[in-house]
C-alpha cells in the first residue's frame, strides 16, 4: 500500500513571530522554517506503517517556494522514500491547497493520505476535510490512533467528549493529532541519504490548477501582551474584584 503524506513549510515553531512595520504581514527576514509540526506527525506515523510492512512506498508532497525543498529532504531523511514540490511563490489557500493534493492524489492512487490537522501559521484545520470532499473519500480527522487492517483502517479521533473511534474503507484521508505518535529527529547518515532520493518538481499549471484568491488578508497585528495577575486576601476580595473591576459577574 502506498502512503502519501502532505507536509508544510512554516516559521519554526520556536521563534517569536514579528509582524512587519505596516502591520502587511508576518514579516519573515532571516526567520528560521521548519515542517509543520502536525506534518512531523503524519510523516512518523507514514514511516511506522511502512516499518510494520503495513506500508510498501511513503510519498511526500508540499506545495510552496524552492525553499520548501528543505522540508521535503527532512521527510526523506526521516524515512519517506520520494517527494514531490508543487512550486508556487504565491499564497496558497487550503481550498486550491486540497484542489492540487486532489490531482496528486489523482495521479499516484495511495491507500492512505496522511495530513496535519493543521498548519501552525494559519491555524485553519480545513485542508483534510476539503480533500475529502473533492476526492469523494472517507475521512478521519484529529487521530490520535490510526490501526491500518485489510481493506479498512480504524481511526481513533479526539473530539470534545472524549474519544471516538470510525472504520473507515480505504483508501482514506486521516489527520494527526498531538497525541498521535511522536515524531524521531533525522539522523546524519539518513541526511546524507535522502539527497540522493527522487525529488520531482511540479507546478500548479502542469496539474491543471489555477491559483486564484478568494480571500484578502487585511492586516496583521501582534497580540496585546497580557496584564500581570494580582494576589487577593480573601474570596470575599476576590468576589469584589470579578463584580466592579473585571464586571465578569453581577
Amino acid at each position: 500500500m502506498k502512503v502519501l503524506v502532505a507536509v508544510k513549510r512554516v516559521i519554526d515553531y520556536n521563534v517569536k513571530i514579528r509582524v512587519k512595520a505596516d502591520n502587511s504581514d508576518v514579516d519573515l527576514t532571516n526567520v528560521k522554517m521548519a515542517m509543520n509540526p502536525f506534518c512531523e506527525i503524519a510523516v512518523e506515523e507514514a514511516v511506522r506503517l511502512k516499518e510494520k510492512g503495513v506500508a510498501s512506498e511513503v510519498v511526500v508532497v508540499t506545495i510552496g517556494p524552492k525553499a520548501a525543498q528543505e522540508q521535503l529532504r527532512t521527510a526523506l531523511a526521516l524515512g519517506a522514500d520520494r517527494a514531490l514540490h508543487i512550486e508556487t511563490d504565491e499564497r496558497v489557500e487550503a481550498l486550491t491547497v486540497a484542489k492540487l493534493l486532489k490531482r496528486v492524489v489523482d495521479d499516484e492512487q495511495p491507500g492512505l493520505t496522511i495530513l496535519g490537522k493543521q498548519a501552525i501559521d494559519s491555524d485553519n484545520n480545513q485542508t483534510g476535510q476539503m480533500l475529502a470532499a473533492l476526492t469523494g473519500l472517507a475521512q478521519g480527522t484529529f487521530a490520535s490512533k490510526v490501526d491500518v487492517k485489510d481493506g479498512t483502517v480504524d481511526v481513533t479521533r479526539e473530539i470534545d467528549g472524549g474519544l471516538q473511534t470510525v472504520s473507515l474503507k480505504l483508501p482514506a484521508i486521516v489527520t494527526t493529532d498531538l497525541r498521535l505518535n511522536e515524531p524521531r529527529y533525522a539522523k546524519l547518515p539518513d541526511i546524507m541519504k535522502a539527497k540522493k532520493k527522487p525529488l520531482d518538481v511540479k507546478t500548479p499549471a502542469e496539474l491543471g490548477v489555477e491559483l486564484v484568491a478568494k480571500l484578502t488578508q487585511l492586516k496583521v497585528e501582534t497580540p496585546a501582551e497580557r496584564q500581570g495577575g494580582i494576589k487577593v486576601a480573601s474570596v470575599d476580595e476576590l468576589i469584589d474584584k470579578l463584580k466592579n473591576d473585571a464586571k465578569v459577574i453581577s
